[in-house]
Parts: structure tokens; C-alpha cells; sequence
């Protein structure tokens, strides 16, 4: 699948779930959530291993150093809900505020960084980091609970390679 025409589909993903962990009760929450920081993990994880660095150009640095900043923001907004209980009161607002970011950064990706990328690469490129992502994305996921790694990763942002 050409690369951002899945990272697009990943991204309503995304916003579909974090809307099913919103819309869930307390007993399902814990689970709905550690699915959302799972899948937001992988995302992340193959747009800074794979997707990144593959379009990093003079016309997009400033777009990835950006993001990269944004995923920053997330992860940390991931690690503090991992560490915290649905029932707890500042759960919930926490969350809101992870769900208001990432929609933040999908909108900032596709409005400004994706139609770049359609310019500089061909569909053959796109077609080639679409299937690299996936395969990492799959590695990941089996290794067990990726949500996992994002507490290691909060010092600062991912550098840009």
C-alpha cells in the first residue's frame, strides 16, 4: 500500500478508537486504551524508523523536526495514562488531551508534510515504505504490547535520520 495513503487510513484508525476508549465504561476503558497506546505506538514507531527518514529533504526538515516534537508530546501523554488508572480522576481529561494531539498532528501531516511527499517520491517509493512500515508495524505488534516501549522513550524527541 503506497505510504501515505496508509498512514491516512491509520490516522481515522486512530481517531476511531481513541473515540471508542472515550465512549467506554470503566470496566472496558483499561482494555480500549491499552489497544489505542498499542496501535499509536506502532504508528509512531514506523514514522520515525521508516516513513521519516525516507522523506527527510530540505523542502520537509522543518515538517519532520516538528512532528517529531509532537510525537514527543504524545509518548509522554501515552506513558503518564499507562502508569494511571482509568477510575482516576485526571484520566479521563489526560486522554482528551492525548486525542486532541494526535488529531492535531494527523491534521498537521496531511495538510502539509503528505502532499510534499506526493510531490517529491513516486508511487513506486511510496509503494515500497508502505510495505516496509507494515512489516515493522507486524514486528512490533508481535513482539507483545509495544505500548510498553514508550516509557523509555520521553527524554526528548526521536532524532531525525
Amino acid at each position: 500500500m503506497d505510504a501515505v495513503q496508509y498512514l491516512t487510513a491509520q490516522h481515522r484508525l486512530l481517531e476511531e478508537m481513541m473515540d471508542q476508549v472515550a465512549d467506554a465504561d470503566e470496566g472496558e476503558k483499561k482494555q480500549v486504551f491499552a489497544s489505542v497506546a498499542d496501535q499509536l505506538t506502532v504508528h509512531i514507531a514506523s514514522e520515525e524508523r521508516i516513513f521519516y527518514p525516507a522523506v527527510k529533504a530540505a523542502r520537509t526538515e522543518d515538517i519532520l523536526l516538528e512532528s517529531l516534537e509532537e510525537h514527543l508530546s504524545l509518548k509522554r501523554l501515552l506513558a503518564d495514562l499507562l502508569e494511571m488508572k482509568p477510575s482516576e480522576q485526571t484520566f479521563d481529561p489526560k486522554f482528551k488531551v492525548l486525542k486532541e494531539q494526535t488529531e492535531h498532528h494527523h491534521k498537521e501531516e496531511e495538510e502539509h508534510l503528505f502532499p510534499k511527499v506526493l510531490k517529491l517520491m513516486d508511487a513506486v517509493r511510496r509503494q515500497e515504505l508502505g510495505e516496509e512500515m507494515r512489516a515493522l508495524q507486524e514486528e512490533l505488534s508481535r513482539r507483545g504490547e509495544p505500548r510498553e516501549t514508550v516509557t523509555k522513550e520521553t527524554g526528548s524527541a526521536a532524532p531525525l535520520r
